[in-house]
């Protein structure tokens, strides 16, 4: 039968940082409480060089590097990283294509938000199964939402732990390892017009000149968006992450390895206590915060270095695209 698996991963960070010092003066928050309960003990923020697309060809060339491959090899590029690109209404896939040298590849953009991860390795492995054309894609991604959020909104102190940088895949199909196995989404529109940036749309179009000093992520109705994620969040990460294991033939108590995005320290730990792990079988990103899709990335490359993956281990990657979907994939390290 034939399989999907992962040759390459690559990651990008820029060189500059924000440390919880500086946070703490720009939110009136406690340094303290950056550091414990958001869980940032700093985070990468871009240089005028780290374009959304720079991250990403950055990245690329590192998975690239990694896969031991040429860019000609490369079928197909899938940009999965943010929509707050280098212009609106623009493929990266194309630029990122163009500027690796991935001259017999084309391309497309999709967006999960912070699922995209998951949802491009479904997206692209649907696709490589389905096409005999398709032997070798490029998920690709670049991100720099902190841009993005105002720290004086307090209602979007759950965004604050946001950060720039860039993640990449390399996925050869019949590689015969490092298998995508299954994945699982699960939606809630409900959630959909909840936390938005209001200007720069079309609900609200042409911008005024004084839209450029409101183009930050907003909280409609706080109280409502909390509760609304109180009684959500939790239950879908545990829903998708056992639904991804239960459909490639495990459970939670095969989990090795949970690369999971950075969120607060509490909800982290709640977390390994629900699936019965230990701080060995992840990463906490709190020298990276949130990273957007390319945290279950970044975690990959961190445990790998550090021998938390071993061939053999199942790995589940999981993260929320705000929106909101909630989204699961679970791979096999190393040969089958």
């Amino acid at each position: 039968m034939d399989n999907v698996g992962i040759m390459g991963l690559g990651i990008y960070i820029p060189d500059n940082y924000i440390y919880p010092d500086e946070i703490a003066k720009r939110t009136n928050i406690p340094q303290w409480v950056i550091e414990e309960k958001f869980g940032i003990l700093k985070k990468p923020i871009p240089s005028s060089k780290d374009t959304t697309s720079y991250m990403g060809i950055e990245a690329a060339k590192d998975a690239i590097s990694e896969a031991g491959i040429s860019p000609k090899d490369i079928d197909l590029v899938i940009w999965n990283g943010a929509q707050h690109k280098d212009y609106p209404c623009w493929l990266a896939s194309l630029k990122v294509a163009y500027e690796i040298g991935a001259t017999n590849a084309w391309g497309f953009d999709m967006e999960a938000m912070c699922g995209s991860m998951m949802v491009g390795m479904e997206t692209a492995k649907s696709l490589m199964l389905g096409n005999k054309n398709l032997n070798t894609v490029l998920l690709v991604s670049g991100y720099r939402n902190n841009d993005l959020i105002n720290y004086n909104i307090p209602e979007t102190s759950f965004m604050f732990d946001l950060g720039a940088g860039g993640a990449a895949v390399i996925l050869r199909k019949n590689l015969n390892k490092n298998l995508i196995l299954e994945s699982s989404f699960k939606g809630d529109g409900s959630f959909s017009e909840q936390c938005v940036i209001e200007v720069g749309g079309t609900k609200k179009w042409p911008m005024e000149p004084e839209d450029a000093n409101k183009y930050y992520f907003t909280v409609k109705d706080p109280e409502k968006f909390k509760n609304n994620l109180n009684e959500k969040t939790m239950p879908n990460f545990y829903a998708v992450i056992r639904d991804s294991l239960k459909k490639s033939g495990y459970t939670e108590k095969d989990i090795a390895y949970l690369a999971i995005l950075h969120f607060k320290r509490s909800a982290h730990k709640a977390v390994l206590e629900e699936l019965g792990l230990n701080e060995n079988q992840t990463t906490y990103l709190e020298n990276y915060g949130h990273l957007g899709q390319n945290d279950q990335i970044l975690s990959m490359k961190l445990a790998l270095k550090e021998g938390k993956i071993k061939s053999g281990d199942i790995i589940v990657l999981v993260g929320a695209g705000l929106g909101f979907v909630w989204a699961a994939t679970t791979v096999k390290w190393g040969n089958i």
